[in-house]
Formats: C-alpha cells, sequence, structure tokens
C-alpha cells in the first residue's frame, strides 16, 4: 500500500469540515500552500490552541474558555427567562435577535433508537436550573425536527412540574418569505400560531 503525500493528508484533513468535499479541500490546501502559507500557520496554531482550551459552561454548557461563559458571567442578563437549544451555534443565531435572557445548550437532542437518552443531553443539570427561585419561563428553541419536537415535549413536562412558564419558540412562514415558496407543512403550522407573537406557550 502506497503511503499518502503530505499534501494528501492535508486534503483529507480539511474534510473533516463540514460542506468540505474533495474538490473543495485540494482548492483550499492548494491557496494555503500558494498563497497564504503565514496565514495557514497563524490557523493552525489557533486551531491547537482551541482545540486545548475551549470546554463547555459549568452553568449552559455553551463553548467557553472559562468555568462560565461571558453570557453566564454577564450580570445584566435576565436570570428570570432560559432559553434552551440543541447547539452553542443556535446560541449565535438567538443572540442576533437581541434575547437579553439566559440559555441552556442540549448539546443535542434525545433520540432513543442512537442510545440518546435525558442525561446525554445534560437533562440532569438542567433539572437543577429549575429550582431556581429567579426563573419565571423557560423558551424551548429546539429544532423543528421530530427529536427536535420530542425533547421539547420531554423537557415541557420537565419545566410544568416545577409550576414554571414554558413556550416553544413560533415557527413557519420566514419574515420576507413568499407563500408560493413555503410547503403546505410550513403553511400549516404557521396558520395554527398567527395569533400569537414570537413564542407559543406549550
Amino acid at each position: 500500500m502506497i503511503e499518502q503525500s503530505l499534501l494528501e493528508k492535508l486534503v483529507e484533513a480539511l474534510r473533516c469540515m463540514p460542506g468540505i468535499g474533495k474538490k473543495s479541500a485540494q482548492r483550499i490546501a492548494h491557496y494555503l500552500l500558494q498563497r497564504d502559507r503565514d496565514g495557514a500557520k497563524y490557523l493552525s496554531s489557533i486551531m491547537t490552541e482551541s482545540m486545548e482550551k475551549i470546554g463547555n459552561c459549568e452553568r449552559c454548557r455553551n463553548f467557553s474558555e472559562n468555568k462560565l461563559c461571558s453570557i453566564c458571567m454577564n450580570k445584566k442578563r435576565d436570570n428570570s427567562v432560559i432559553c434552551v437549544v440543541e447547539n452553542p451555534s443556535d446560541v449565535d443565531a438567538i443572540e442576533e435577535a437581541n434575547f437579553r435572557g439566559i440559555y441552556f445548550v442540549l448539546l443535542g437532542h434525545l433520540s432513543p433508537l442512537d442510545g440518546i437518552g435525558p442525561d446525554d443531553i445534560g437533562l440532569d443539570q438542567f433539572e437543577t436550573l429549575l429550582g431556581n427561585k429567579d426563573l419565571k419561563e423557560v423558551i424551548l428553541a429546539t429544532n423543528t425536527t421530530v427529536e427536535g419536537e420530542a425533547t421539547a415535549h420531554y423537557i415541557s413536562e420537565m419545566v410544568k412540574a416545577h409550576g414554571l412558564k414554558v413556550s416553544r419558540i413560533a415557527h413557519g412562514v420566514p419574515m420576507g418569505g413568499e407563500l408560493e415558496f413555503v410547503n403546505s407543512m410550513t403553511i400549516a403550522v404557521s396558520y395554527t400560531h398567527l395569533t400569537l407573537p414570537t413564542n407559543r406557550e406549550v
């Protein structure tokens, strides 16, 4: 068996990133080698440092290089509202909408067929947050997949058991979207919640 060249190994390594196929990986490798070796060295050093130092916030499980992330350490955040999301990237999206509460990141969703249960997505830790006397509402912002909806339902039952308000983030026709390009299921869900504002009570 012929051993891979260093260039081939570089191309294969680049393919670990989502959306990067063989051709894209080859273009990136060739560009870095031909035009931006300094940039590639800097990228390599930052990636190594990030993999070693970035972990998860002890409270919300978002990415953080400290015990608590910047959001959890911010005393100006509204601790009466927790938004539950599946992934750290979801936090970034909701932050752009100027949400001022705090978060809990599941780092996944319930999937019994894959052996992923409540403890695997941190719901044992989330249970302790529900005992916070300042907490008044939990907003469920899991994805609208079958697993995401099942996860939202499971969490809503947990929240209701503590006598707290629980809402589900609204979904349907996007702002600026044209109905002729929206599928019937999306319209049906949107129509169901026409009278509700940004989120709906579960």
